[in-house]
């Protein structure tokens, strides 16, 4: 069967651009996903961070689900510890009943942040304990059987708000095995216990009302471009802005030069960061599709969740378009 595609946005906002401009690109990019027959885009929960308008991630799916037709939209993820499991059910019980069988709720337990930012939205520490507790009660609110007495989420769906569990290690892993709740790893930024985790996830799962069998998204990083040379020099930009980010996040407002960014990725430091990512392709058409079809087959993915970081929205687009059309032509 077919490896279903997606997309991760990161709703990135480039040098010189404006918050608005990067929910333009976010519509742009959504509308090119659902030209090229994507199944999802996600958008994930970060604060305090620069570069990324996704914080608010509810208004930005509703603000995308209004600019295109039917291609499905959801939360990669939604940091519920950072959340009441009421707060978000009537977020996306809202969006459910704008937007009816569109809406997906991927759920994580980390808090997307710093421990400062934390502090700044008054979350608890140790709110990441009651995760399972939470996500059984994020449910019954959707689903109209409320865990607490007297209690409703006001509106419910039209239809179904499906729920996908998010993470980068084996608790998630074994959470969404019990729960019999599909699986989304990490992998486009953090690698290192993919297959074990996938392995665990389909020895350990439980059937549920949501889903029969197991259900594995993985991320992966993709640089698609009309040619080999293209791709490499995005991939390069993107990697060069990324590490810039973290170097300067404690510089107290120093800023780099390209060439001491350069000599960063080149450090221990940097080659460790770079790691990370770890699942990446950059490259033509060809390379796109055997890259993918490999990496799909080596973790038994049900579904590819592609992140594409060129920074020019044009260029992101592109890779859009060259990676459906690569494993649509692989499994011809």
């Amino acid at each position: 069967m077919p490896v279903a595609l997606s997309i991760l946005d990161l709703a990135p906002i480039a040098p010189g651009q404006t918050a608005r401009e990067t929910f333009a690109a976010s519509v742009e990019l959504a509308r090119a996903a659902e030209r090229n027959g994507y199944r999802r885009v996600w958008y994930a929960e970060h604060h305090n961070a620069a570069t990324i308008a996704s914080s608010a991630t509810s208004i930005v799916i509703a603000h995308v689900a209004e600019h295109t037709d039917s291609i499905r939209l959801g939360s990669g993820g939604i940091m519920l510890p950072n959340h009441s499991p009421l707060v978000i059910a009537e977020q996306f019980g809202t969006l459910g009943s704008l937007f009816p069988e569109r809406i997906d709720l991927g759920l994580g337990r980390a808090p997307g942040t710093d421990q400062t930012t934390m502090h700044a939205m008054r979350r608890d520490a140790m709110s990441a304990d009651t995760f399972p507790q939470d996500v059984l009660e994020l449910q019954g609110y959707l689903r109209g059987r409320s865990r607490v007495s007297g209690v409703q989420a006001v509106p419910r769906p039209e239809g179904e708000v499906p729920l996908y569990i998010l993470g980068s290690s084996l608790f998630g892993a074994q959470l969404a095995a019990q729960l019999g709740l599909p699986y989304g790893f990490a992998s486009h930024f953090a690698p290192d216990a993919l297959h074990q985790a996938v392995a665990v996830y389909r020895q350990h799962f439980q059937p549920s009302d949501q889903l029969a069998e197991p259900y594995v998204i993985a991320g992966v990083n993709v640089y698609a471009a009309d040619n080999r040379e293209d791709a490499l020099v995005q991939q390069k930009i993107a990697g060069r802005f990324r590490t810039r980010l973290f170097i300067e996040r404690g510089a107290g407002g120093r800023t780099y030069t390209d060439e001491e960014v350069d000599a960063f990725i080149e450090s221990p430091g940097g080659r460790q960061l770079k790691s990370m990512t770890k699942y990446s392709v950059a490259g033509t058409q060809d390379e796109v599709r055997e890259y993918l079809t490999d990496f799909a087959d080596s973790v038994e993915a049900d579904e590819l969740i592609t992140v594409h970081h060129a920074v020019d929205i044009a260029d992101r687009v592109r890779s859009v378009e060259l990676t459906a059309e690569a494993m649509l032509q692989a499994h011809v």
